[in-house]
């Protein structure tokens, strides 16, 4: 009588994955993308990515552990500045922000996913095509300050906690060096002067510098500007940025221009959306 050879148990990926590599809490890297939905299409837009593309394209996937949608209602984007901007032509477009955080050291794992889940998508007929992307890069993160200090919530939390508004900006450096040197003096100098002051109404500023996408993506999104010279700045606001937007922020573009390290190329101001519903639709034309 032959004794029977153990059958293996076979391997699963998804198991395989999760006991190795970083699984930490911070974000290391994110998605921020600006959309422009075209116009006639803004309601079948808000709802496509709503009801699905939010999550199957993003919350679904691997190393995305936060998501937040916002939104720039016609009396928010005539607030952004400059008028001739290098990222939004013209500065009003983009109605739609979405950010997501990335698992810090998970950023190739998580692009071989969605690259692949997009071209899925795209294969069956669920990716709503009358949008723009205005300004769609991942990002590495490279800063968070904080108005509290130890107080209050991180920036893990950032995009659950119940901020009312958020204001994206671009700041273009002339070169590499120069944008380590511009990285420094808003982490030690701008932001610090800003968040005990003016903009005391923001909890917390977040950082990052964006990255090449990959050659394999989607044809319909252009590939990142800026990757060695821009850096991306995420005001986290506990009050709508219309309360006090010229105390808060007027005056930042001269005072970048004035420190000779960089040229804000976009200051806008939004506002979270509100998810299942169709608010503020009807105020973006």
């Amino acid at each position: 009588m032959t004794e029977e050879t153990p059958t293996a148990t076979p391997s699963n990926p998804y198991g395989d994955l999760a006991a190795r590599g970083p699984y930490g809490t911070n974000p290391g890297h994110a998605l921020i993308t600006l959309v422009e939905p075209h116009p006639g299409h803004e309601y079948a837009y808000n709802r496509w990515y709503e009801d699905d593309h939010y999550y199957a394209g993003a919350m679904a996937m691997p190393w995305i552990f936060a998501g937040r949608r916002w939104v720039a209602t016609r009396e928010l984007r005539e607030l952004r500045q400059p008028e001739e901007s290098a990222v939004a032509r013209p500065v009003t477009g983009g109605c739609y922000l979405s950010v997501y955080w990335i698992t810090a050291g998970r950023y190739e794992d998580h692009m071989r996913w969605t690259v692949a889940i997009n071209k899925r998508l795209n294969r069956d007929g669920r990716v709503h095509r009358a949008r723009t992307h205005v300004f769609t890069a991942f990002q590495d993160h490279e800063a968070t300050i904080y108005r509290d200090g130890a107080a209050g919530p991180r920036d893990r939390h950032a995009l659950d906690h119940p901020y009312r508004g958020l204001v994206l900006q671009v700041i273009d450096a002339d070169g590499p060096e120069e944008r380590a040197a511009l990285l420094e003096w808003l982490r030690a100098r701008l932001l610090p002067k800003r968040l005990a002051g003016p903009a005391k109404g923001t909890g917390l500023v977040a950082v990052f510098r964006p990255t090449p996408l990959p050659l394999d993506r989607m044809s319909y999104v252009p590939q990142v500007a800026g990757v060695d010279t821009r850096l991306t700045l995420l005001w986290f606001l506990e009050e709508d940025p219309r309360e006090r937007w010229e105390q808060a922020f007027g005056g930042i573009d001269e005072e970048i221009a004035a420190s000779g390290l960089g040229r804000m190329e976009l200051l806008a101001p939004f506002v979270p959306t509100v998810p299942g519903t169709d608010r503020y639709v009807d105020e973006l034309r």
